[in-house]
């Protein structure tokens, strides 16, 4: 096994190098007869995608999917659902340099321990880009649990801070719009802009902390001991570039939603820590790179817990469907 793989009764599997042909995935797992839009798995696309947001990646990726199998005539079938994103913005000259150099906080070097070789054009399987397929599988997940409200927002990075310590916060986040940049605070947003412009022109880059609010989760998700839903959260979390530590908080609700590793249907909080990007000087300025991975990291957050959530809810339907 290479780790590829995320999920049990719902699975994605996700393949593909950022400078390679294409990123795609595998969704295995998703009930027959559900509702497919492609207009609706293609915007979803192209909030995660570059270029889109001043202060981001310049790289310019159209994102379109392309649906292989287990979609018929508007439906899902119950089969593998195979989807590719090709790439087409690709500048792999810039990373020539990298051929036989280790990037100081990349991938680069563990990847050669372990594998013998490895694809150093845009840090190959170990690229943010992989995470178009975690995105395509939170769409799907999102079929499932479509009644759960999920939102990631900012809730640190530089001089950025907002302390939610109320449920009326809470409420506030959830029911209003947060922007481009994913900030609560409105009358930010075009201070972190120019923040996050003057960081990419010095060359430097920031990290910060991301706020998750899970609305209305169906009760009973989570197994005793191993697979408690906290920690395949976690897991899920700590499985995206850059992450270093997830918090749950408990000063808001009694329980945070979750005792004893199993939800009981309250609002469940928590919060990520995700280091500073490490291109940083003049190959940051040369290159397309993010000064913070906090903008664009938000709605792979928010799809990496529908797949925990959508993965758990079909096992506990198992469950509750059993006859003895």
């Amino acid at each position: 096994m290479r780790g590829n793989s995320f999920g049990k009764m719902l699975s994605i599997t996700s393949f593909g190098e950022s400078h390679g042909p294409a990123i795609g995935v595998v969704v295995d797992g998703v009930p027959s007869n559900l509702s497919f839009s492609y207009d609706d798995l293609r915007e979803e696309l192209k909030k995660r995608a570059p270029g889109r947001i001043d202060g981001t990646s310049e790289r310019k990726e159209v994102d379109t999917p392309e649906i292989l199998s287990g979609i018929f005539e508007g439906k899902t079938l119950g089969t593998p659902i195979a989807v590719i994103i090709k790439n087409n913005d690709q500048r792999s000259e810039d990373y020539h340099h990298l051929k036989n150099t280790f990037r100081p906080g990349h991938a680069d070097e563990t990847t050669m321990i372990k594998y013998g070789i490895r694809d150093h054009r845009g840090g190959g399987r170990s690229s943010g880009r992989e995470t178009i397929a975690r995105v395509v599988g939170g769409y799907f997940a999102s079929l499932i649990i479509r009644d759960v409200s999920i939102k990631a927002y900012i809730k640190s990075m530089g001089p950025f801070n907002i302390n939610n310590n109320t449920n009326e916060d809470t409420d506030a986040i959830l029911n209003n719009s947060l922007g481009d940049y994913h900030y609560p605070d409105q009358s930010k947003w075009d201070e972190i802009k120019e923040y996050l412009l003057k960081l990419k022109q010095n060359g430097e880059s920031v990290g910060g902390s991301v706020g998750v609010i899970i609305d209305n989760p169906p009760k009973g998700l989570g197994e005793p001991v191993f697979d408690k839903l906290k920690a395949d959260i976690a897991k899920a979390m700590l499985s995206i570039g850059g992450a270093t530590a997830i918090s749950f908080t408990q000063n808001l609700t009694k329980t945070a939603g979750i005792a004893g590793g199993i939800s009981n249907g309250e609002r469940i909080l928590f919060e990520v820590t995700f280091k500073a990007p490490a291109t940083t000087g003049e190959s940051a300025r040369k290159g397309r790179h993010d000064p913070t991975i906090l903008v664009r990291v938000i709605l792979v957050i928010e799809s990496m817990i529908k797949l925990v959530l959508a993965d758990h809810y079909l096992r506990q339907l198992a469950y509750a469907n059993f006859k003895a």
